[in-house]
C-alpha cells in the first residue's frame, strides 16, 4: 500500500481469532502501537458491526491483519481464515489491508502481558500491538507505505 511520502497515517492491527479478535491502534509517524480492545466474535454481522464502530471512531488510513503460519512458514487453516476476514474487511470498509506474518506475536505478547503484570483479557489485543509494531518497524524511513 502507498500513502504520500510523510503523511501521518492511523493504522488498526487484527489478531484473528475464531472466538476474539484483539484490535491495535497505530501511528506512522510515531511508529508507535498500543492495544486497544478485544472484539468477541460471536457471528459475522455482530464482528463487523463491532469492528465497523471502530473503524468510524478510529478513521484508519490502512488495516494490518496478523497471518498466522506453522513455525516453518507453511499456511494453515487459521491462515485462510485470517485471510478471509482481510478481505472482507477491505470489502466491507474499502481500506487498504496489509498482511503481516505473526508466528511469534502471541508469545510476545505474552511475555508482554507478564513484564507489565497486564490483564489477560488484553492477551489478543496486545498480540495486534505486537503485529502492529512489527509491520511499523518494518517501514522505511521515509513513512512511505510498501
Amino acid at each position: 500500500m502507498s500513502l504520500p511520502g510523510g503523511r501521518e497515517a492511523t493504522l488498526l492491527a487484527f489478531d484473528y481469532g475464531e472466538k476474539r479478535i484483539g484490535v491495535a491502534v497505530g501511528n506512522s509517524l510515531t511508529r508507535s502501537a498500543r492495544a486497544l480492545v478485544v472484539v468477541q466474535n460471536r457471528s459475522r454481522e455482530y464482528r463487523f458491526a463491532e469492528l465497523g464502530k471502530l473503524i468510524a471512531q478510529w478513521k484508519p488510513d490502512a488495516l494490518v491483519v496478523g497471518l498466522p503460519m506453522h513455525p516453518d512458514g507453511t499456511p494453515h487453516e487459521m491462515t485462510r481464515l485470517a485471510k478471509r476476514f482481510g478481505n472482507q474487511l477491505n470489502g466491507r470498509f474499502n481500506l487498504p489491508v496489509t498482511w503481516v506474518d505473526e508466528r511469534y506475536s502471541s508469545v510476545e505478547a505474552e511475555a508482554t502481558l507478564r513484564a507489565n503484570k497486564g490483564r489477560a483479557d488484553m492477551l489478543d489485543a496486545e498480540a495486534a500491538s505486537v503485529i502492529l509494531q512489527q509491520y511499523l518497524d518494518g517501514l522505511s524511513d521515509n513513512h512511505e507505505f510498501h
